[in-house]
C-alpha cells in the first residue's frame, strides 16, 4: 500500500493500483518507485518543480524523468500518442476522464441548499500547503412578481 510513501494523500482521490498496474503494462515492465512517487505528486497537484523542492531533486532532473518516463506512458495507456502535453495538469485531467479518479464530485441534495440546486467539484488541488478547491454552484431562483 502507499500509504506511507510521499505523496500519500493520492490514494484517497485515485484507484493508484490499478492505474499502477495499467501503466507497467504500457511501459513494459514494473513502474520503479521513483515512477510511482512522481505520478503521485502530478495526482495531487504539485508540479514538477514543486515535487522536485519536496523530494530534494534536481526540477530539471525531474521534469527530464516525467518527460521520459510518466508523460510517454500515460499517453501509450490512452491512446494519445499524437497529442502534445501542453502542461502538467495534462496527466491528471487525462488520467481522470479515463476513469481513474475514485472521488465523487457531485452533490445533489441536502438541507443547506434550496432544492434542484447542483454542487459540482471541478477540481481539487493542493498548491502551498493550501487545498484549492474549484466549485460550480447552481442554485435556481424564482422570480415572483409584486402583482402575485
Amino acid at each position: 500500500m502507499v500509504n506511507d510513501e510521499q505523496f500519500s494523500q493520492a490514494v484517497n482521490h485515485w484507484d493508484l493500483e490499478t492505474l499502477y498496474a495499467d501503466l507497467s503494462s504500457a511501459k513494459g515492465k514494473r513502474m520503479t518507485p521513483s515512477e510511482k512517487r512522481h505520478l503521485r505528486g502530478l495526482l495531487c497537484g504539485y508540479s514538477p518543480a514543486e515535487i522536485a523542492e519536496k523530494l530534494g531533486k534536481n526540477v530539471k532532473g525531474v521534469e527530464t524523468d516525467l518527460c521520459a518516463t510518466i508523460y510517454k506512458y500515460v499517453k501509450v495507456l490512452l491512446d494519445k500518442y499524437d497529442e502534445k502535453i501542453e502542461n502538467w495538469r495534462n496527466i491528471s485531467e487525462w488520467l481522470e476522464e479515463a476513469g481513474y479518479k475514485t472521488q465523487s464530485n457531485q452533490f445533489s441534495d441536502g438541507d443547506f441548499l434550496p432544492e434542484n440546486s447542483v454542487i459540482n467539484i471541478t477540481n481539487i488541488n493542493i498548491e502551498k500547503n493550501h487545498i484549492v478547491f474549484l466549485i460550480n454552484l447552481r442554485i435556481p431562483t424564482s422570480y415572483q412578481s409584486k402583482n402575485d
